[in-house]
């Protein structure tokens, strides 16, 4: 190579660094925007909020992404997944697990009685409701493995005509029982008071003078071949919806 072609290609190297060194410093600081960046969205990401790409979205002017979706079912009266018609009350009511947990009786999204309301016990838990209006009013539990069936029977006589009458068993809700508190609660509508045993568990819905069986009742009998627990049979849970009663003008 010639000392003139050296000299070009010296010249060339000269003006290509020359122009390297003014791009040197605008990349530098591309490449450092770039990866903050991309440090953010990730660590959004990863964090599980993807706190900062919404941000970003709208410092960019991008459309915005809303994070504010839902994906569990909406829940309605008592939990219930569908709500009540016009004029009927929500209800869902969940006897005893064993001698453990203790029963819950719902209505219209008020808990009337439960563990955390601390107004349930062994035995028969029932919650008068008056039927027009739907307040409680009132509610108790009776102990029929040693209590006196007497208080029971005296908390069930005196129930006027329309009267909602919510019940839920815990543990044993029969050994202190009698035929004729079976029959009042017969006379509520039940179909299987008679056949209320030891440690079964039952649920019921009735009603002060309904004419026919009331459609809202359950009983699991308390067998050795198919407990769910040692003792015991499994909970058992109803939930409906209860027409509303309406007032009789005399």
């Amino acid at each position: 190579m010639g000392d003139s072609e050296r000299e070009i290609a010296q010249s060339t190297r000269g003006v290509l660094l020359s122009y390297i060194m003014r791009l040197a410093g605008p990349v530098r600081i591309i490449v450092v925007l770039l990866t903050v960046g991309l440090t953010w969205i990730l660590a959004g990401i990863m964090l599980g909020g993807q706190g900062g790409f919404p941000r970003l979205q709208q410092i960019l002017g991008g459309p915005e992404v809303s994070t504010t979706a839902d994906p569990r079912p909406r829940r309605f009266k008592c939990g219930l997944p569908q709500p009540c018609p016009e004029k009927h009350f929500a209800f869902r009511m969940v006897s005893g697990a064993a001698n453990v947990i203790g029963p819950k009786i719902c209505f219209e999204d008020k808990m009337l009685m439960s563990s955390v309301q601390n107004n349930v016990g062994r035995g028969l838990n029932i919650a008068l409701v008056n039927g027009v209006s739907g307040e409680l009013i009132e509610a108790k539990s009776f102990d029929m493995w040693e209590g006196d069936v007497s208080e029971l029977l005296n908390f069930l006589r005196p129930i006027h005509e329309g009267t909602l009458v919510l019940l839920a068993s815990y543990d044993d809700p029969a050994t202190k029982i009698t035929e004729e508190a079976r029959k009042m609660f017969a006379e509520l509508g039940s179909s299987v008071s008679k056949e209320v045993a030891f440690r079964d568990s039952w649920v019921l819905l009735g009603a002060k003078g309904v004419l026919d069986k009331t459609p809202f009742e359950q009983l699991i009998k308390n067998s050795k071949s198919s407990n769910k627990y040692e003792g015991w049979p499994e909970a058992v849970e109803l939930e409906g919806c209860v027409p509303q009663r309406t007032l009789e003008v005399e």
